[in-house]
């Protein structure tokens, strides 16, 4: 049901080379950019997430409530996503582990506190 999802940012150059390094461990890469914003995708059929600066022209702002969740192939694609987001400067919201039986996840807020799980269902 997902096609995309963005997340604002104040610093697109720093962001990107967050989400280039970071998502490359999914082998996702970019699949559009332009002078506001930079999207990436793990295949043409896949939904794609970006960075962009606000449109209104605002200072970006982490939504309260707001998360994104990406889904991944396995529990260990989840520790090797959420543990390489640590190391790039990402602040920890929640060690990877079971939640519920069906669901293992690891909380992340990016560089600019935007909240984000990397999950395996079932």
């Amino acid at each position: 049901m997902n096609g995309y999802t963005t997340l604002g940012t104040n610093n697109l150059e720093r962001a990107s080379k967050f989400y280039d390094e970071l998502l490359s461990e999914m082998n996702g890469s970019r699949v559009m950019e332009n002078e506001r914003m930079v999207m990436w995708s793990t295949g043409a059929d896949k939904p794609t997430v970006a960075v962009l600066k606000p449109f209104n022209g605002e200072p970006a702002a982490a939504g309260n409530g707001s998360m994104l969740g990406i889904s991944c192939d396995s529990h260990s694609v989840v520790d090797k996503v959420h543990a390489k987001a640590l190391s790039l400067g990402a602040d920890d919201e929640g060690a990877p582990g079971n939640r519920t039986e069906a669901f293992y996840g690891g909380y992340i807020r990016d560089l600019d506190g935007n909240k984000i799980v990397f999950f395996k269902m079932g």
